[in-house]
């Protein structure tokens, strides 16, 4: 199995906030997690406030936890409230079903891990998240 390497994890946030700079997004903070919830690399752009790395984290380590984009979570979470808000009190706070965050995967499908980022809106979070991935040379779910 392959797994994330630090490089990887430097070249996806350097491809999501390339993304976001050339599309005028808003000041973002990019996490990047491996397979098992771990922070692998992170970043927050100047300006970005002091929330956005915690925002980015929730995002990214729901898509991780539940093997799912934060988008597809944040769509179960209408159907289902009150199992959405019982996950994010058993995962401590870190839980945050919102667009923003999307799986990498390998060639082969496998999940590696997940990146989230906050900055501006979850629209474009997850823009900036999918051109990461695809920089690095990963797929993105």
């Amino acid at each position: 199995m392959m797994a994330l390497t630090l490089k990887d994890a430097d070249a996806i946030i350097a491809g999501a906030l390339a993304a976001a700079g050339e599309a005028g997004f808003q000041p973002l903070a990019v996490v990047v997690l491996d397979e098992s919830g771990n922070v692998k690399a992170a970043a927050r752009q100047d300006g970005a406030s002091m929330f956005r790395f915690d925002v980015a984290l929730g995002k990214a380590w729901g898509a991780a936890a539940m093997g799912a984009p934060s988008r597809k979570l944040a769509e179960n979470a209408k159907g289902n409230p009150n199992f959405f808000v019982t996950l994010a009190a058993t995962a401590q706070g870190r839980f945050l079903p919102q667009p923003g965050a999307v799986l990498i995967r390998d060639p082969s499908g496998t999940i590696l891990g997940a990146v989230g980022a906050s900055g501006d809106t979850g629209d474009n979070d997850e823009v900036a998240c999918l051109a990461g991935v695809k920089a690095a040379g990963f797929s993105p779910d």
